[in-house]
């Protein structure tokens, strides 16, 4: 498939990096356009006292904000439940508010939505997951996904997780010597730092406490045993947090997914911001300011 050229889409007139906010003319030039489009997707989850459950869909959202904003792309509306959380990585199924999709279910919805956007006439398309429980399920959506739309030629690229490892200055600055391990990294010192920069007026860090289960150990039992689900559940520090810690990490999680799905499109190096148009009166596009 021939690749777009970056400067190329950042002239196209579109008023948002957001799918939902255009037109149905304008979303059919930018997929005549070849425009990639991202799909971030979530969990409404418990995060602790002191985030909401939205916070596992305004991360994987605005990550794709982000990239599409240095990249020219399009973000599509985010799938906002995952897969059942699980203990020892989210907490478990039995906090209020936790509302959360069988396997099944997660990759039927995903492979449609992927499906309804080639319809539309996309061709590339990145699926951007935060939720850790949903790894292997999207990649699962978008197998079948290309398997039952081989025909128009796709190409899908599956971000199961937006990081697998971060510098080792970040870390020293998130963590210092105190690293506990991604799967208990939840509503703990990174997402708690990333809302806090992100969405502070989502954030009641006044409430932020530091827990983690009685019991750890390297598999699942189910049902599980009460010594795996923290009170509170927050799975490790999150009174570490702080504001500055997240503008730190994000500007490096953000910085590393658009320079992947740069590669990965055969885009020019993310550069100068994409300045989205807006609709002058007259019906003319002028740069938004």
């Amino acid at each position: 498939m021939p690749s777009v050229d970056h400067s190329e889409l950042k002239e196209f007139d579109l008023r948002s990096v957001r799918l939902d906010e255009l037109t149905w003319p304008e979303i059919r030039e930018a997929a005549g356009r070849d425009v990639p489009v991202i799909v971030p997707v979530g969990s409404t989850e418990q995060h602790g006292y002191h985030l909401p459950l939205c916070t596992d869909v305004v991360l994987p959202e605005s990550l794709g904000r982000e990239a599409a904003r240095m990249l020219g792309l399009l973000v599509a509306p985010p799938i906002a439940y995952g897969y059942r959380s699980r203990p020892l990585s989210g907490g478990g199924e039995g906090f209020p508010g936790t509302i959360s999709l069988s396997g099944r279910t997660l990759i039927a919805l995903v492979e449609d939505v992927l499906a309804a956007l080639a319809q539309s006439g996309f061709r590339r398309l990145v699926v951007l997951n935060w939720h850790f429980e949903n790894s292997n399920f999207v990649y699962e959506a978008a197998w079948c996904a290309n398997e039952r739309l081989a025909a128009q030629g796709l190409r899908i690229m599956v971000v199961e997780a937006a990081f697998s490892e971060l510098s080792e200055p970040v870390m020293q600055t998130l963590f210092g010597d105190e690293f506990p391990g991604w799967d208990v990294e939840h509503a703990a010192v990174l997402e708690t730092s990333l809302m806090q920069h992100l969405r502070p007026d989502l954030v009641l860090i006044d409430r932020a406490v530091d827990d983690e289960a009685r019991r750890h150990p390297p598999y699942d039992v189910v049902p599980p045993p009460a010594e795996f689900i923290p009170e509170s559940g927050t799975l490790w520090k999150a009174t570490r947090a702080s504001a500055e810690k997240g503008a730190i990490a994000w500007e490096e999680i953000v910085s590393r997914v658009a320079a992947a799905i740069s590669a990965e499109f055969e885009l020019v190096s993310p550069g100068a911001p994409f300045q989205p148009r807006a609709a002058s009166p007259a019906g003319e596009a002028v740069a938004a300011r």
